[in-house]
Formats: C-alpha cells, sequence, structure tokens
C-alpha cells in the first residue's frame, strides 16, 4: 500500500471530479485477475480509448479488499450523463461490461451506470 501519495496529474483548465463505489466478489482469486485485467499490460485498448474519446481526463480505480473507488477526472463542462450514454456505444464496451461483471458484485448485463455508485462528497477544506 502507498502511504506516500501518489501523484495527481495536473491540466490546462478547470477540471471536475467524479467519485464512485463499486464491490467485487468477495473471493481473492477474483480479486487479483481482476487487478490483472486493469493492468497496464492487459487492460483492452479500445476500452482506454473510449474513455479518452469521450472526454474523461484522467480514471483511477482504488482498492481495499474487495471495494473499489472510481476517481474521474474531466474538464469543468463534461457532461455525465451525454458521455456515460456515448462510451456504452463504442467498440468493445458492451463487451468489457459483460466480461467484467463477473468479478463483481451486480446483476448479470448491468450497465456501467448501474454497476458503479455515484459517491457525495461530504466533506473538502473549506477556504
Amino acid at each position: 500500500m502507498e502511504t506516500q501519495g501518489y501523484e495527481v496529474r495536473k491540466f490546462a483548465g478547470p477540471t471536475k471530479r467524479y467519485c464512485q463505489i463499486l464491490n467485487l466478489k468477495d473471493d481473492q482469486d477474483l480479486i487479483e485477475a481482476y487487478r490483472r485485467i486493469h493492468s497496464q499490460e492487459n487492460a483492452w485498448p479500445e476500452i482506454r480509448a473510449g474513455i479518452r474519446e469521450v472526454g474523461i481526463l484522467e480514471m483511477e480505480i482504488y482498492i481495499s479488499g474487495n471495494q473499489l473507488c472510481m476517481i474521474v477526472e474531466t474538464p469543468a463542462d463534461f457532461d455525465w450523463e451525454t458521455a456515460m450514454s456515448r462510451l456504452a456505444t463504442l467498440p468493445r464496451q458492451a463487451e468489457w461490461e459483460d466480461y467484467v461483471a463477473r468479478f463483481q458484485q451486480c446483476a448479470e448485463h448491468a450497465s456501467s451506470g448501474e454497476k458503479w455508485k455515484m459517491m457525495e462528497r461530504m466533506f473538502y477544506l473549506y477556504e
């Protein structure tokens, strides 16, 4: 586990952040396989390209046990619903969602929006 923190990319213009959660099936072999398919070497190139194509600047997934937290950085004018609707139509996206569902605590053939639950920000260091 990283205790020194993680560097954050800087972007040319204003951005906003979305945070989502999802639980994996509580099976260590499945969790390790899920980690592998998300590695730089094994991630599907069409999925990474699609994420960028809809305007996402950065996406990170953090894990603790079987709990995941996804952080998505976008331009300030990004529209989540429009982008996710478009992403769902891009090459191999539906195939990817069906493939990763076997690792996730979700209904069969659930969309990404049905699997990943948006988190509400409840605190920040107010100015």
